[in-house]
């Protein structure tokens, strides 16, 4: 079985904070959790937290690099519009 990355890998929210948001970054292939994406005060951004002990491919990286620019970028565009 071949492991595809955009078919393999998958984002879903498990929690509404009060202005941001935290996702679940599952291989569904092995069918685990790989790490969160969720926002990091100190650079005012969002990140990938990765869990212990994983491995990931340049593909696995730029998919996951991919969501969280995506997210930061729904970020400032919903902060630029609140008065």
């Amino acid at each position: 079985m071949t492991f595809d990355v955009n078919r393999d890998i998958a984002f879903t929210l498990i929690e509404k904070r009060p202005k941001t948001l935290v996702y679940d970054v599952q291989n569904t292939q092995a069918d685990c959790s790989i790490g969160l994406v969720k926002w990091y005060g100190p650079w005012r951004h969002y990140c990938f937290f990765p869990e212990t002990e994983t491995v990931f491919s340049d593909r696995c990286l730029l998919r996951i690099g991919k969501f969280v620019e995506e997210l930061n970028k729904k970020h400032k565009e919903q902060k630029a519009k609140k008065p």
